[in-house]
């Protein structure tokens, strides 16, 4: 099965919470607009990511005939639910610069939260679900 698709999807979601971090630690307030496009960005990639998945690569993987990998997907698309419904509440709340300005520090505490679960649920993929995928 070919997944460079989600692989670069990978690549693109971990570049934007990479710049996040460095928009966020050049001042929250000073760059609520950027960090606010940036989060639009970000969640739109993650958005097309997800729905990708949900459509396709899960429902393809159940089927495949093997049943660890069949389990391991649904495991994978059970563990994300979670991640995506606080991802999306989060992005929605902080992709207006004018929220980010007024409360700089609750953005900055869910961010450290929110972003740091999408960012390792990324490389676990990356470690453990992809090879796993390419091995069939």
């Amino acid at each position: 099965m070919e997944i460079g698709r989600f692989k670069h999807q990978h690549v693109d979601i971990l570049g934007g919470i990479a710049a996040l971090r460095k928009l966020t630690h050049h001042g929250i307030a000073e760059h609520a607009v950027d960090i606010a496009h940036e989060i639009k960005v970000l969640s739109a990639t993650v958005t097309a990511h997800l729905a990708i998945e949900d459509r396709i690569l899960y429902p393809l993987l159940r089927r495949s005939g093997n049943a660890a990998i069949a389990l391991m997907a649904q495991n994978y698309q059970d563990d994300m639910k979670g991640i995506a419904s606080t991802f999306i509440s989060f992005a929605r709340r902080w992709s207006n610069a004018t929220a980010l300005s007024r409360n700089p520090e609750q953005f900055r505490d869910e961010a450290n939260v929110i972003l740091r679960d999408v960012h390792a649920r990324m490389l676990r993929e990356n470690r453990e679900f992809y090879p796993a995928i390419e091995a069939l």
